[in-house]
């Protein structure tokens, strides 16, 4: 790995594990086993080293985006929120930290907004697909409610583990009771078979980070 792409993935663990606001160049530096000065090298500013993770986190986003429900919308919803869980987790930071970088990280300030927009169409997308299939009984006139309040919780849940005072790490099973929260939101109005399998889904996810 080039030093220039090894300083964005430890500045990524280290912004996510301990705080945008508490981790100094210095400590950046030894984490990743060169001098400051070659950090400084590399990104002039902390602002310059924001703006390139803000870019790899634009790039998931977008590819994310880009999944849209198959032949199989119950698999299709599964391997959705399999990658939106690893968005939140890999990028937790930059949903946690805010007030931390400001008006820093220009490409997210410019496109939060949409993005946002786009992920209440796609979940909604989804969960059209399952009430298409026969799989979920909802009035689709009630669908977008049931995306926007399916989005806050896979959004906001790791956090709200957190700030409970819950361990959130991996092996802490907080993806899987993540979830399953989202998932008692619609879970009655789901084919018997249909909420087993998403079940599944939910407890393959759980056992894929862990191995991660």
């Amino acid at each position: 790995m080039k030093t220039r792409d090894r300083i964005v993935a430890q500045a990524l663990l280290l912004f996510n594990a301990e705080g945008y606001g508490a981790v100094s160049t210095a400590a950046l530096a030894q984490a990743c086993g060169i001098a400051e000065g070659n950090l400084w090298y590399h990104f002039k500013t902390r602002a310059a080293l924001l703006d390139a993770i803000a870019e790899d986190f634009a790039a998931a986003i977008e590819k994310r985006l880009a999944l849209r429900p198959g032949d199989d919308p119950l698999a299709g919803y599964g391997a959705l929120l399999e990658t939106m869980m690893a968005e939140f987790r890999a990028f937790r930071f930059l949903y946690r930290d805010q007030q931390g970088y400001g008006e820093d990280a220009a490409i997210i300030h410019t496109n939060a907004p949409r993005w946002l927009v786009l992920t209440f169409d796609q979940i909604e997308a989804f969960l059209a697909a399952l009430v298409t299939a026969g799989l979920l009984d909802w009035p689709r006139e009630r669908l977008r409610d049931l995306a926007i309040n399916a989005t806050i919780i896979l959004r906001y849940g790791l956090e709200h583990h957190r700030e409970l005072g819950e361990p959130i790490g991996e092996g802490a099973g907080a993806v899987r009771r993540t979830l399953l929260r989202h998932l008692t939101l619609f879970e009655h109005r789901l084919d018997g078979a249909a909420a087993q399998r998403l079940h599944r889904a939910i407890e393959a996810i759980e056992g894929e980070a862990l191995a991660a």
